[in-house]
């Protein structure tokens, strides 16, 4: 037997042996065992390179698959705003995710981030035996008993959209979304270069302390104390309501009309920001608006100069990544784990909103499926 020969064989059973003991086998593997075959046989890198360029790694290419096999698991996705039309998208990412892999979903939570409701819709979800739990974790406390019994009973849990800080105790698996924190005082950086002179800004949030919108809001007061010279700011709580966030972001700018600039920390009230700089023109005075997230209404803001710019966190892929993440999980009886993914993606502006605004079920403006 020539020694490519013998080498292939060696390599093979290395590959063999750590498939069998549960460790992920790829081409990271498969170089790794290379390696180690090469050096007992005395092949040189050239001979190395010479039998990964075929051989194992044709063989492999070659081998037929009829690919990952669909399941009938059933996940809970806990949301705190369950009608917000942030979550369109990440509806539809959810639905292709559970068609790619035969599984099935129940949309549940709080219409209105009451974290009481949302540890119930956890507790039910346990007792009905669920497959896998995706919630947005907008509490630093208040889910830790729920997941832990839901890890205790053999249900992974994956946080989506909004994550508890770090150091806590919290049994979530993975979290699926922007670094918050991050997020809100980079953003402020791109905005406080906007601003035409000093002067006060106006800092909204839908509801203070909630862990999905209170880190931008830190990441922007931050900013400004680092980088904003001269800026100071007020913090308006417009409420989860997007009628109320309206007539307060109004209310503070008529009482404020020296305002300098309206940045949001959510979609809804950076949508109401984006409303109200529209109605009153405040792009053409000078004023600075921007925030986060694709409401269409905000990118047709943008398009028509009201807003400045807006933060894209791939909601789309906030449904689709747990769906993933659990399924494979269960698939391979945990030894697939899911891991934290940050979906952060660009800031939207008028130079590229018209990739944005067309028909797409990625961005949540069309249901139809993609072709």
């Amino acid at each position: 037997m020539s020694a490519k020969n013998i080498w292939e064989d060696s390599v093979a059973d290395q590959i063999e042996g750590k498939e069998g003991s549960g460790v992920q086998s790829g081409p990271a593997l498969n170089r790794r065992a290379a390696f180690a075959a090469a050096a007992k046989l005395g092949i040189g890198v050239a001979g190395l390179g010479a039998g990964l360029s075929g051989g194992v790694g044709s063989a492999l290419a070659e081998t037929p698959t009829t690919g990952l096999p669909k399941k009938d698991y059933k996940f809970f996705f806990v949301c705190h705003v369950t009608l917000d039309q942030f979550f369109t998208p990440t509806l539809y990412g959810i639905q292709d995710a559970c068609a790619a892999f035969g599984c099935s979903y129940q949309w549940t939570g709080s219409q209105k981030n009451v974290v009481s409701e949302m540890v119930s819709a956890m507790q039910t979800a346990i007792a009905q035996k669920a497959d896998g739990i995706a919630v947005c974790l907008v509490d630093p406390k208040a889910f830790d008993a729920a997941t832990a019994a839901a890890s205790a009973a053999g249900i992974p849990v994956v946080a989506f959209n909004a994550d508890v800080p770090t150091g806590s105790p919290n049994k979530r698996l993975s979290y699926i979304g922007q670094p918050l924190y991050e997020s809100g005082y980079n953003s402020a950086l791109k905005w406080l270069k906007l601003l035409p002179k000093k002067g006060k800004v106006m800092l909204s949030i839908g509801v203070p302390g909630s862990l999905n919108t209170q880190p931008r809001m830190d990441g922007y007061i931050q900013a400004i104390k680092d980088h904003g010279e001269g800026v100071t700011y007020d913090v308006v709580n417009t409420g989860p309501d997007p009628a109320t966030e309206i007539s307060r972001v109004e209310s503070y700018y008529l009482s404020h009309k020296d305002v300098i600039g309206m940045f949001g920390t959510g979609g809804s009230d950076t949508y109401a920001c984006g409303f109200v700089a529209n109605k009153y023109g405040l792009a053409k005075g000078g004023a600075v608006v921007a925030g986060f997230d694709l409401f269409p209404q905000t990118l047709d803001f943008i398009k028509k100069g009201d807003v400045a710019f807006t933060t894209d966190q791939q909601a789309y892929l906030q449904g689709f990544l747990p769906v993933q993440q659990m399924y494979l999980y269960k698939l391979s009886d945990g030894l697939v784990g899911p891991a934290n993914s940050d979906t952060s993606q660009a800031y939207v502006t008028k130079d590229n909103v018209d990739a944005y605004v067309g028909q797409t079920r990625f961005e949540g403006r069309s249901s139809d499926e993609p072709k």
